[in-house]
């Protein structure tokens, strides 16, 4: 039987005193607290950064394939026997879906309006769940290889700029040698939040791309490609490269809009500061609460070592009894931080101006595997830092604690 676990059960079950028993308490309370933030930071911050990264996965897939003259260029250059090398690629485990695209920069002109914007050509490969998910008025028109279809998607924010609505028809100009033009048939209107995204992609049939740029139709821009699991993006940008040509080029996602993912990332720093303050805060308020309960048990200290308990021993005892304290702050602290973590995620009360954050309510991304370290870091650290001020129990000798008042 372990005596200092079984005196500090005793010490636990007996009732505090007046003067030990509100320090206890907000002690409790400061871990509670300062979980329950780290839960509710990490899972906001987590869940932002999954929405954002998803709407920019959508526009433009995981990985791209494209050739390397392409450069910064909106205007996509000619990548051929496209369907030979989709045939090749799907072989690497952890793609789950390959496409066709092109991109051509045009201008769409209204009676009283003018845009730049971004033609993005796909074609009968196309994946339309993004862009269902993200639909306002309309649906997603799906393309296929024998007709070449006049539909096209746009996003909410340049409707109304250019005052269109669905089945509106509208002109765009390509600006090339010579000049063209497209008349093309609104079938949707979609709405993701990225305004910079949302200003610039159009979504028609790659039929009309091949066209104006005279290609063949086993030719296009390149291949978009979507992975099962975004952590391997960059070994499956590595492997995917040694299958392609000297002329083409693999980028994934995080290349593409460097801006982006480098904002993202910075958000895991304010959550590692936010978790070393609240841990900060639960240690402070269990140093007090131990030094607290020695001063309280002095005279059964005193009683211990007269009786021949050594000092590792009993400061044994202190720490079990600070153990349990920490335990019930875990528990409180963990109801309290998922608890309202699933209220938000549910009934999202919490909204957001999109305009500023790209969503509109505040995303909870709730995983078993950071509440675990979250508890056990919490438990660790905050156990870890009574060793030292366990320390003064060595300081105090049985004569004169026995007499302690």
């Amino acid at each position: 039987m372990n005596i200092e676990l079984f005196l500090a059960q005793r010490l636990n079950n007996q009732t505090s005193s007046r003067f030990s028993r509100p320090i206890i308490r907000v002690a409790t309370l400061a871990i509670a607290l300062s979980v329950a933030v780290m839960i509710i930071a990490t899972s906001v911050v987590k869940g932002f950064q999954k929405e954002i990264r998803n709407k920019v996965i959508g526009f433009g897939s995981h990985i791209q394939i494209t050739h390397f003259a392409d450069g910064n260029s909106y205007d996509s250059q000619k990548v051929s026997k496209t369907d030979s090398l989709k045939i090749s690629l799907e072989v690497i485990d952890g793609i789950t879906h390959i496409q066709n695209f092109a991109t051509k920069p045009g201008i769409i002109k209204t009676k009283e309006e003018i845009q730049g914007v971004v033609l993005k050509g796909v074609g009968s490969d196309f994946n339309p769940s993004f862009f269902n998910s993200n639909l306002k008025a309309g649906s997603v028109t799906m393309f296929n290889d024998t007709l070449t279809s006049n539909k096209i998607l746009i996003s909410n924010k340049l409707a109304k700029q250019l005052e269109l609505q669905v089945n509106d028809k509208m002109m765009m100009y390509f600006v090339q040698n010579p000049p063209r033009a497209r008349t093309f048939e609104i079938s949707g209107i979609y709405e993701t939040g990225l305004t910079e995204l949302d200003e610039l992609i159009v979504i028609a049939d790659i039929r009309h791309i091949q066209k104006l740029n005279k290609w063949k139709n086993n030719e296009s821009g390149g291949l978009e490609i979507n992975i099962a699991n975004f952590d391997n993006i960059d070994a499956l940008t590595q492997q995917i490269y040694q299958y392609l040509g000297f002329d083409l080029n693999a980028q994934n996602i995080k290349d593409l809009h460097p801006q982006i993912f480098d904002w993202l990332n910075l958000q895991d720093l304010n959550v590692q500061v936010i978790i070393i303050l609240m841990i900060i805060v639960a240690s402070i308020n269990m140093i007090t609460a131990l030094l607290i309960l020695i001063l309280e048990r002095t005279q059964v200290i005193g009683i211990l070592k007269a009786l021949g308990a050594n000092n590792w021993s009993i400061r044994k005892i202190f720490l079990f009894n600070s153990f349990y304290i920490i335990r019930k702050g875990l528990f409180l602290g963990n109801i309290i931080g998922v608890g309202l973590a699933l209220i938000q995620y549910y009934f999202e009360p919490i909204h957001l101006d999109e305009v500023t954050y790209y969503i509109s309510v505040v995303p909870i991304h709730l995983k078993l595997s950071h509440l675990i370290l979250l508890n056990l870091g919490a438990l660790i650290i905050c156990w870890a830092t009574l060793i030292i001020p366990s320390y003064l129990i060595t300081k105090i000798t049985p004569i004169k604690a026995i007499r302690f008042e």
